[in-house]
């Protein structure tokens, strides 16, 4: 069919052009339709993306943190637990009555050796004080000033240690184990200065009464001095040996 024999028919030939015009206002409308969706879609999709992936940033960071919280204390890979060294769970809790002992038992003998360190200045007192209590041991009635106040000092350096000793013997008694070191060499001089702190007033006072009754000192109230001295030395090298360098 040729160009003119359409041109013979004009309603056919103006019906093909408003199918064609159609054909090309609906593929537009579609085009235009589906650009428009699309735009809408990222453009309500693209300014919350960023606060999305900041917000599950910061919630897997909150979420490590709690975990990073919540992990025990990490052990070291070579360092032996608890467990390894034989020790149950019930053994290692704690022990509010084993606790009490101990702070007692602690506050007990820290009084225990802050009075032994008092108990040094009547000690040293009545050592110093000795030389003057055996004048005029010839005469009956004669000053006995020298021999009073050294038999008071001497009185008062026993009632100092017996406040000491009080305080080490009435503290609860804790296992200690195998005990070494200045410990060992202070419960070892307790046998030494303990007996002569008993002895030492005892000869004491048999010496005093020789001496007022004009009597030289005699028999075994004679050992007064040497039983006196060697409690001293015993007594000072007990305190050394737990408190060197010595802190009040």
């Amino acid at each position: 069919m040729s160009p003119l024999y359409l041109g013979s028919r004009p309603a056919s030939w103006l019906r093909l052009f408003a199918m064609a015009l159609l054909a090309v206002a609906s593929v537009a409308s579609a085009q235009s339709y589906s650009s428009s969706d699309t735009t809408e879609i990222s453009s309500a999709a693209l300014p919350d993306a960023p606060s999305a992936i900041q917000a599950q940033q910061q919630q897997q960071q909150q979420q490590q943190q709690q975990q990073q919280q919540q992990q025990p204390a990490t052990q070291k890979p070579n360092e032996p637990s608890l467990s390894d060294l034989g020790l149950s769970p019930t053994q290692t809790a704690p022990n509010p009555a084993l606790q009490a002992r101990l702070d007692r038992h602690t506050h007990m003998l820290k009084i225990h050796q802050t009075l032994g360190l008092i108990t040094l200045i009547p000690m040293a007192a009545a050592v110093i004080s000795s030389g003057g209590a055996t004048a005029h041991h010839n005469t009956t009635g004669g000053d006995t000033t020298g021999r009073d106040v050294h038999a008071a000092l001497g009185g008062l350096t026993v009632a100092m240690y017996g406040a000491t000793a009080y305080f080490a013997i009435a503290a609860p008694k804790i296992p200690e184990g195998h005990v070494k070191g200045g410990i060992k060499v202070h419960k070892y001089l307790v046998w030494v200065h303990a007996p002569g702190m008993v002895l030492t007033p005892i000869l004491g006072v048999m010496a005093y009464n020789q001496l007022n009754n004009g009597e030289k000192v005699h028999g075994i109230a004679s050992a007064h001095a040497a039983v006196a001295w060697t409690t001293v030395a015993a007594y000072g090298a007990s305190i050394i040996a737990v408190s060197w360098p010595i802190k009040l």
